[in-house]
């Protein structure tokens, strides 16, 4: 990892990024429900949308503090953006972990660049966080490899140029298939419509007798499932980060508020009860940072332990941002129910941060196994 100072200065552009290229468009996005695509557009002048991809495939080979950082300082802005660039992140990185060097160089490169986007395909219509259960099947043939199934609520579907596809290739064997947007067999349902993170795409994908070359396995088609569990270890953080930000700018709306507010002749940030509520919203957020830098500190042992603060972190990062969002729109009173503050537009998309990427109550039995293990 590298000094405080890096990361801190890291912190400090991003954020005038943010400001000025993510920001302005944010309420817009939401209220349309559309394709942010100025932040599209904007992420590779701050080299983001490869920021951590290898440095010979376009990227900038940033650890995962880096990242971290990233997408909570994109979040506190605009939960959608903050989406839609740590998704192709996530989506390549079992590419990047075990996939030969002909496929990374076929997709890594402009995904960094940011001409193509990417997407991760594990949850189907049974159930989200059962990967054992998954139904997508492969199967080899003479020209490649034939899927079928449907994957739901995949994040940029539609949208993406390519797809990694976690699909059982045995009785009890998976694999991971890289699946381009123009592969015969391919289709996408309608664009579901959210409560939150608006401006992110999500769409049913459909394999129905969809060929792929053989070369666009990642790595052993027998392994998805444990490179897949890994890979949530990497993701997990990067969820707790986009929830943290979200928190902190609702903080920070919430500060400004009631900082302007006056009731009885006094600003309402003098009021006790006021300052009781900012204090604790601010202790949350901070407390969660520290528990999503812990894990960060440790990801990379790829461990129980690991695993289980990558969860721990999820868990508690999420749950702040929910209740960081209420608490920010219960201190704008009425004004905090109108779309025209950005508060209301936080406490919607902060709800998916307890859902996706393994619901909570999924993290909590990841953390429950590491607390026991961690006695034994």
């Amino acid at each position: 990892m590298q000094s405080v100072e890096v990361y801190e200065q890291h912190r400090e552009s991003v954020r005038r990024f943010a400001e000025q290229e993510v920001k302005p468009f944010a309420a817009i996005v939401d209220r349309d429900a559309r394709f942010p695509a100025e932040s599209i557009r904007a992420f590779p002048k701050l080299g983001l949308s490869g920021l951590p991809f290898p440095e010979n495939l376009g990227g900038s080979a940033a650890d995962l503090m880096a990242q971290v950082v990233t997408v909570e300082e994109v979040a506190r802005t605009c939960a959608s953006s903050a989406h839609l660039l740590l998704t192709p992140w996530v989506a390549l990185a079992p590419l990047v972990a075990a996939g030969s060097d002909e496929l990374q160089r076929q997709i890594v490169p402009r995904v960094a660049s940011g001409q193509a986007m990417a997407s991760f395909c594990l949850t189907e219509p049974s159930g989200g966080s059962d990967l054992a259960g998954i139904k997508t099947a492969v199967e080899r043939t003479a020209d490649g490899w034939r899927l079928n199934g449907t994957k739901r609520f995949i994040s940029n579907g539609g949208s993406s140029d390519w797809y990694a596809v976690l699909a059982r290739s045995g009785e009890r064997a998976f694999g991971v298939f890289m699946v381009h947007r123009d592969d015969p067999g391919l289709s996408f349902g309608a664009q579901e419509k959210k409560m939150g993170t608006r401006g992110s795409p999500l769409s049913d994908v459909i394999f129905d007798d969809c060929v792929i070359p053989h070369g666009r396995v990642v790595g052993d088609p027998s392994e998805g499932y444990s490179l897949m569990n890994r890979i949530l270890t990497y993701s997990r953080p990067l969820v707790a980060a986009q929830a943290l930000g979200i928190a902190q700018g609702a903080l920070e709306e919430a500060i400004a508020y009631t900082s302007q507010r006056s009731q009885f002749n006094t600003k309402i940030s003098r009021f006790q009860m006021v300052r009781g509520m900012v204090a604790d919203m601010t202790t949350e957020v901070e407390a969660a940072r520290s528990l999503l830098y812990r894990a960060v500190a440790i990801a990379g042992d790829n461990d129980d332990r690991a695993r289980g603060f990558a969860s721990m972190a999820k868990l508690m990062c999420s749950n702040t941002a929910m209740s960081v969002t209420t608490n920010a729109v219960q201190l704008h009173g009425g004004y905090g129910y109108l779309e025209d503050f950005p508060v209301e537009r936080m406490m919607r998309d902060a709800k998916i941060t307890q859902i996706w990427e393994g619901t909570n109550q999924i993290q909590q039995l990841v953390i429950a196994k590491y607390a026991y293990s961690a006695t034994e």
